[in-house]
């Protein structure tokens, strides 16, 4: 084979490789098209205004009073009326409720578990039960103290100065 045959050679290599290269990115391409498609339709249907819900029957001039005031003679003032939200604002409020509470309590975790609170929490149990235990020998010689004055306040009236008792 001469250099001119691998040189032909080559460049059909290259071609055919290009070729598959450019297959792949169109059937690429036509898949990203069907999915943006997909996307846009469901965006859409997102988009869309919501259908609003028929209000119950109501009689919009009679108000609602709540009694706030006893003895009161004034006219309570009116309680706002609610009134019905969209879906997607739903969607949003629960959505960015529930991003606050979970960051809320991993930062209370954060800092409940952190080394410094640990060793805090740890000193002050070690503290307070050092205390319960002196309190507790304090008591318990409070209680001996006066269970060894009453025996000797027994033990010094003796059998005979209690005249009301029966000693068989």
């Amino acid at each position: 084979m001469t250099s001119e045959q691998m040189g032909l050679a080559g460049a059909g290599v290259v071609a055919l490789v290009a070729l598959l290269v450019a297959l792949r990115a169109q059937r690429r391409a036509t898949r990203a098209e069907a999915l943006v498609e997909q996307l846009a339709l469901r965006v859409g249907v997102l988009e869309s205004p919501v259908a609003d819900a028929p209000r119950p029957a109501a009689d919009d001039e009679v108000s609602t009073f709540v009694i706030t005031h006893l003895g009161s003679t004034e006219a309570p003032e009116p309680v706002p009326v609610a009134h019905d939200i969209d879906g997607r604002l739903f969607a949003d409020i629960v959505a960015r409720e529930t991003v606050v509470k979970a960051a809320s309590w991993t930062a209370g975790l954060r800092r409940a578990l952190s080394p410094e609170s640990r060793n805090r929490i740890r000193f002050e149990v070690r503290q307070e039960t050092r205390r319960a235990g002196r309190e507790r020998r304090a008591e318990m010689k409070q209680a001996l103290r006066e269970f060894r004055a009453r025996e000797r306040a027994d033990l010094g009236r003796g059998p005979s100065s209690d005249l009301g008792e029966d000693v068989a």
